[in-house]
């Protein structure tokens, strides 16, 4: 059976196209988008027009694809933008209309539990307790968890296109911006920073986003590969610093110079390392760890579970 996996993000929309069997499954296409649902309307809670075309356009160069690869079933789901925005819904029905796709708009929660169950198929967690998040534009989604036990988890409202257009005006990002986000994560983040002082995890896990272009930009100094089924992204904490310092220094257009720079990161990626930098500091990381698996993995492999059994009954 073959089915199809889309991830309409605030930043980013992604189609993934696998064929599951009883025993295994393959990944035969992926694609991305750089929709920007969330640009100019996110913190109003509404849609822009042009945010709007932009994804139903997507959307259905998504069907078409889907409709020339003989895919049995369609698992879409929504996340921060769409679920907060006030013609949300009615953007989901219209891409509904459109296309046929229906849209699942999910929690903040479950978006938590899918990116640690696509987490935890690329990661062994072992007994230790690890704060995995997830950057996206529109929420945060953070996890302590171990591989056997979820002690904690919780979705901000505070994602990377919502703290661009609250702080980030000048380029580059002056010191005061950075001072009133570093302000800004102690406040709206102090849940966390308490649940991290009860738990200690000492390893942050990223993932997706900003995490996967922080790797490439690492791996492009050090001239490192990546395999294409490599599940953990190189990304050692000691390589960080140097890499922020190139975020909140450079220009956009000197951040997008970068080799391992992708345009669709180059704006968001520097509040997010500085997410990145106050986490480190305030709660003693040691160890970064870098996941290649998130929502659209967890997404998928729950959609195996559910075409096994049913192939299986």
């Amino acid at each position: 059976m073959k089915i199809a996996i889309i991830d309409m993000g605030t930043n980013t929309f992604h189609l993934m196209l696998a064929e599951v069997t009883k025993d295994s499954h393959q990944i035969f296409h992926k694609d991305r988008v750089a929709v920007k649902i969330g640009e100019n309307g996110i913190n109003n809670n509404k849609i822009t027009p042009e945010a709007w075309d932009r994804a139903l356009n997507t959307i259905l160069t998504f069907k078409e694809k889907i409709a020339t690869s003989n895919i049995s079933q369609v698992y879409s789901t929504a996340t921060s933008a769409i679920r907060n925005a006030e013609n949300g819904e009615s953007l989901i029905n219209e891409i509904e209309q459109a296309t046929g796709i229906k849209t699942q708009i999910i929690s903040g929660k479950k978006e938590a539990e899918l990116i640690l169950a696509g987490t935890k198929r690329a990661l062994d967690l072992g007994e230790e307790k690890h704060l995995i998040m997830d950057i996206g534009g529109g929420s945060i989604e953070f996890i302590i968890a171990d591989a056997s036990k979820t002690h904690w988890l919780r979705s901000f409202e505070v994602g990377g296109q919502r703290l661009v257009e609250k702080f980030h005006h000048t380029d580059p990002i002056s010191s005061e911006e950075l001072s009133s986000l570093s302000d800004y994560f102690a406040t709206e983040l102090s849940e966390l920073i308490e649940q991290c002082a009860i738990h200690q995890p000492k390893t942050l896990v990223g993932c997706s986003g900003t995490f996967d272009t922080l790797s490439d930009i690492y791996c492009a100094r050090e001239n490192c590969e990546i395999e294409d089924n490599q599940t953990e992204l190189p990304f050692p904490i000691s390589s960080f610093d140097s890499i922020y310092q190139d975020m909140i220094t450079k220009t956009r257009s000197e951040r997008l110079a970068i080799p391992g720079m992708i345009e669709m990161r180059v704006d968001m990626i520097v509040v997010a390392s500085a997410l990145i930098d106050f986490l480190i500091k305030t709660l003693a990381i040691q160890k970064l760890r870098v996941s290649a698996f998130a929502l659209k993995e967890g997404v998928l492999f729950e959609a195996i579970d559910a075409v096994r059994n049913s192939i299986n009954s």
